[in-house]
């Protein structure tokens, strides 16, 4: 069984919403032995939350603060960005980090911020499907540093090559979020990187999403990862032995800088030398 990896997961929400605190978090994260910290991508939140910051300005922040954690958005709603833009700033941030970035990728949601409404994006989840894949193709064919030659549906790239590349090859990692009962978002995730099921209740859920993505990708080879959420204080050890890869403690929009700090301190979880996982404290 392969280590079981554990990051943070901010939401960049009021006193997470200033770049030093949460690139202060991360290097002390790093410090104490977690593996990862990745940040919420939103522009507006429902009160009480007021303050919001920008996830690429804070990745920037961790990257520069770090020496070895994975980062990333998780998740980023590509339907309402440019792809041409994040090409330029994923792997920019890709070589800033020296080759530490993930992308996280999902449909987004208007429920919780109106973000996508009050913003004039597109609302259709069908649609912000059909404008999530443009996005990823056009993603992959940038990564690859020759000029992208792309007319699509919803966008355009005439003959642009994104230079830099990205450090990592063939490109950034990316990990699409879903719900495990929906099948769209699996076929996805199985096309990509690894997969981030939403709202999990059991570890045989997971179960059955291992199993599930298994078989949607019969002959692929390489690593996959499998991420899960869990509320503060969940044992991670059963999802480990479900087929976890990665886990993270869930914090909710508005937590307090001590909440954090004491997760932080309790420390991340892993596989022992004995190759039994356990809790590292």
């Amino acid at each position: 069984m392969s280590r079981l990896r554990s990051r943070l997961w901010l939401p960049l929400f009021d006193g997470l919403a200033d770049p030093l605190t949460v690139a202060r978090l991360a290097a002390d994260a790093e410090e104490a032995g977690w593996d990862g910290c990745f940040v919420w991508d939103h522009l507006h939140w429902r009160p009480p939350v007021r303050q919001v910051a920008d996830p690429w300005i804070a990745l920037a922040a961790i990257a520069t603060a770090t020496e070895r954690l994975r980062l990333g958005p998780m998740v980023s709603t590509l339907a309402r960005r440019r792809p041409a833009k994040v090409a330029r700033e994923t792997a920019t941030l890709d070589r800033l980090s020296g080759g530490r970035l993930v992308l996280g990728v999902g449909l987004g949601s208007d429920r919780f911020g109106g973000e996508l409404s009050r913003t004039g994006e597109q609302l259709d989840d069908r649609r912000r499907g059909r404008m999530l894949d443009e996005s990823l193709t056009i993603l992959a064919a940038a990564w690859s540093g020759e000029p992208v030659r792309h007319r699509g549906e919803h966008y355009t790239v005439d003959g642009i090559a994104f230079l830099p590349r990205p450090v990592q090859r063939p490109g950034v990692p990316v990990w699409a979020a879903g719900f495990p009962g929906n099948v769209r978002p699996m076929r996805r995730a199985a096309r990509l990187d690894g997969f981030f099921p939403a709202n999990l209740e059991h570890p045989d859920q997971l179960a059955e999403v291992v199993a599930t993505l298994a078989g949607l990708r019969p002959d692929a080879d390489g690593p996959y990862e499998i991420v899960v959420g869990l509320p503060a204080g969940t044992d991670p050890l059963p999802y480990a032995a479900a087929g976890a890869t990665w886990w993270l403690p869930e914090f909710y929009p508005g937590v307090r800088l001590d909440t954090v700090r004491g997760v932080l301190r309790d420390g991340p979880a892993g596989l022992g030398g004995d190759g039994d996982v356990r809790l590292r404290h």
